[in-house]
């Protein structure tokens, strides 16, 4: 077995590779593979589309329009094409304004419509990062326009040269950033005469000009000028550096403060363009750019495959518990529903179950969910909810739930013992089978409360009912999955590779991806033999934590995956709760829409399954 999945079985070894460390061979192998994209993008490679509109006015919230777009894109220093189009505004252009651009109502009267000249626009820009001086107006208006027309804005990326001009150049050299100064300042070849195609021309000279200097400093990739934005402090893009002799394969990243304790835990496909982007703009967490701050180092551990790297990135921070991590850092904080083993048994909510062959619901990550799926239950079986202990023959006083009809009433005596185990026998078949019983007494809440006007009430049933269904799908899940010994499984990832993942008991033992031209059952025999040995706990949580089952769970049922062999059952019941969380899903979509809903609860628009 690689050293890599040495460490992914035992957490708590040394790391077999850390970020200041180099020349290995499994790193000399993914270096083979870098390309320019690997560093960032260089400048010289991006293709830029530089645009300058002119307007009636200074905002289109209050009525302006565009009256010219000129663009120039470029790559490389070489111009690729240009746009320039006047456009109709359908009003009056001010006064002022045609003496400043020189535009005017005739020019533009036979000009083509916003709603014309927007479409080509974008179609010319595709594909490109876009430049202007002072984005926030040029782009406004674009965005603005395509709004108002229903039309969906492409993902650009912006860069202004305002704001680069002003990290850039000082004030000795020119007084101001304005297009005019900057390109008297760059000797930019066009001299901005406040029309939108010479304005964006010398725009261009100016990106060029500011490129340089740039350069200069060592910034040469979009992602180091970006980093220039007022979001990303000087403490931020001073550790770049960090990153660069970090694996450019699948794997976790740890980033190590000043104590060389573990402040954050992540994960990638690509774990150094990852580490890269905590430098830059992309990365606009507070949180992220304090824990950068302190991180004096970041350390890399390199995985076979994708899911390897999210196993170990679960198991590291529930190792560290790093400040920096809000999520799965407490994996052993569980809730499940159980039926108790009492002469008359009753649901209870417990922190574990130690033997998965008693009926049960679970694991719920919070009490109040687990709360909630415990009313829904309630609800379809009249059993008894109170706490206190009773022998075989009680003679105690009936509660509350007793006199409404909703307990059979064990505690006075009053309750024949076969009818009651008979209902306890249909509930614990619903918590590993069957969730019927409990969808329709719970439709039924919800129909009479709707008749009764009562939306609210009938809110918090639909609310239990999803919380039971996923719940319960969940734990049929996750329990099948335990129950199999082994399974062995295998998938063509993106580049043709083949990956294997060993699982044993809901547990990750062992990952690879068969090498080229190698025999695939004989290295598939060799990973399993090298695989981690794991003992069944026979407890309802997996060998591992249930976040880890639910990762293998979404890989093993993925399109393209194949099953090599299996020791064990791996089924899931006939008529179990996945069977209802298309469903449950269309509900709360149409809630959230606004769809109406029949009496039931039910959007119109979805049919109910048959059974």
């Amino acid at each position: 077995m690689s050293s890599t999945t040495d460490a992914l079985l035992h957490p708590g070894s040394p790391a077999p590779s850390s970020g200041n460390t180099s020349g290995t061979t499994s790193e000399r192998r993914w270096e083979q593979q870098l390309g320019l994209d690997d560093l960032g993008r260089p400048l010289s490679e991006v293709t830029f589309t530089v645009v300058d509109l002119e307007t009636t006015g200074g905002s289109p919230a209050g009525g302006s329009m565009i009256t010219e777009i000129g663009a120039v894109k470029v790559r490389g220093g070489e111009v690729l094409g240009e746009f320039q189009t006047l456009v109709n505004p359908h009003a009056a252009i001010p006064p002022f304004i045609a003496v400043l651009t020189g535009i005017t109502d005739a020019m533009v009267a036979t000009a083509p419509p916003i709603e014309s000249a927007l479409p080509a626009f974008l179609e010319f820009a595709a594909g490109s990062v876009l430049v202007a001086h002072n984005a926030p107006f040029d782009v406004g208006f674009l965005k603005h326009f395509a709004e108002q027309q229903q039309r969906p804005w492409p993902s650009f990326e912006v860069l202004d040269t305002v704001k680069l001009a002003r990290r850039v150049v000082t004030r000795d050299e020119t007084p101001n950033c304005k297009l005019s100064s900057l390109a008297t300042l760059f000797r930019a070849s066009v001299t901005p005469d406040h029309r939108a195609l010479s304005d964006a021309r010398a725009t261009v000279d100016v990106m060029h000009g500011l490129f340089a200097r740039l350069g200069g400093q060592g910034l040469q990739t979009l992602e180091d000028v970006q980093s220039l934005n007022g979001k990303v402090t000087d403490a931020q893009r001073r550790k770049r550096h960090l990153a660069e002799d970090l694996p450019t394969g699948p794997g976790v990243y740890l980033f190590r403060g000043a104590r060389d304790e573990v402040l954050y835990v992540g994960t990638s496909r690509h774990v150094r363009k990852r580490v890269r982007t905590y430098f830059t703009a992309s990365e606009t967490r507070s949180r992220m750019s304090e824990m950068v701050t302190l991180a004096e180092r970041v350390q890399a551990v390199e995985c076979s495959t994708a899911l390897e790297a999210q196993v170990r990135e679960l198991r590291l921070i529930a190792s560290h518990r790093p400040h920096y991590n809000r999520r799965s850092k407490f994996p052993d904080k569980h809730h499940f529903l159980t039926l108790t083993a009492e002469p008359w048994p009753r649901l209870s909510l417990v922190r574990s179950v130690k033997d998965r062959t008693m009926a049960h619901l679970g694991p719920f990550s919070s009490r109040r969910t687990a709360e909630r799926a415990l009313a829904a239950l309630h609800e379809a079986y009249p059993i008894r909810q109170c706490t206190q202990r009773l022998g075989r023959q009680p003679t105690g006083t009936p509660c509350a739930l007793a006199e409404m009809g909703r307990c059979l009433s064990p505690c006075d005596g009053s309750a024949d013992a076969t009818t009651y185990a008979a209902v306890v026998e249909s509930l614990a078949s619903t918590l590993v089978a069957d969730p019927t019983d409990v969808v329709e007494a719970l439709e039924q809440r919800m129909r009479v409360c709707a008749e009764d006007e009562r939306f609210e009430e009938a809110g918090t049933h639909r609310d239990r009912l999803g919380v039971f269904v996923r719940s319960a799908a969940r734990s049929q899940r996750l329990r099948a999955l335990v129950d199999c010994a082994e399974l062995v499984a295998a998938r063509r990832e993106d580049d043709g590779r083949w990956a294997v993942h060993v699982l044993r008991h809901g547990r990750l033992s062992a990952a690879g991806v068969i090498p080229p031209r190698a025999d695939a059952n004989t290295w598939v025999d060799n990973l399993v033999a090298s695989a981690e040995t794991v003992v069944d706990s026979r407890g309802a949580l997996p060998a591992s934590s249930a976040e880890e089952c639910d990762l293998v769970l979404r890989w093993l049922e993925q399109p393209g995956v194949r099953l090599v062999r299996a020791q064990g059952e791996w089924t899931c019941p006939t008529r179990g709760a996945e069977g209802r969380l298309a469903l449950i899903s269309a509900i709360d979509k149409a809630r959230d829409a606004g769809v109406p809903s029949d009496e039931r609860g039910l959007p119109r628009t979805v049919a109910r399954p048959t059974r």
